[in-house]
């Protein structure tokens, strides 16, 4: 499904909408490119999800852990990863099981996670704001929710 936003509020409104339906397990990896948006859906994802202190992207960490009001939240950035192996040895589906877990440049965890939201986001080179944003589900987990994702987006359109 698509979502088109306009500025940065809409896409943490979006996150936000997003996070209602989490459960724990579920993992959730952004994907697009530098500045396209995906550290501001995570920040606010974590956010509706409890999490008080400042969400930073962990580029240099590569997963930080935050205490959400439900379980923990764990946000990984790939960025710097260059082996499949380097994701591999992070058990992402480990820590997954554990909370929720929201991982910026997901591309590379794809495979290492059974089932999980995927979401793309596009930048608009004509507009500096705009963003499309395709959102898909992978795997049994999330498509059990898929209607009521899909109302949520069409809602916030």
């Amino acid at each position: 499904m698509l979502y088109r936003s306009h500025h940065p509020q809409a896409t943490a409104d979006l996150a936000s909408a997003i996070a209602t339906l989490v459960r724990k397990g579920d993992v959730v990896l952004l994907m697009g490119d530098m500045g396209s948006g995906k550290t501001v859906f995570a920040q606010a994802f974590a956010r509706s999800l409890g999490v008080d202190e400042p969400v930073t992207s962990p580029t240099f960490t590569i997963v930080n852990t935050y205490s959400g009001s439900r379980w923990p939240v764990f946000h990984a950035d790939l960025y710097r990863l260059d082996r499949r192996v380097e994701v591999a040895d992070l058990a992402l589906a480990e820590l997954a099981e554990q909370g929720v877990l929201i991982v910026e440049w997901g591309e590379a965890a794809f495979d290492e996670v059974d089932g999980h939201l995927a979401v793309n986001f596009d930048s608009d080179p004509e507009a500096e704001t705009i963003r499309e944003i395709d959102i898909s589900a992978v795997g049994q987990h999330w498509l059990q929710r898929v209607d009521r994702l899909e109302a949520l987006v069409r809602e916030l359109s």
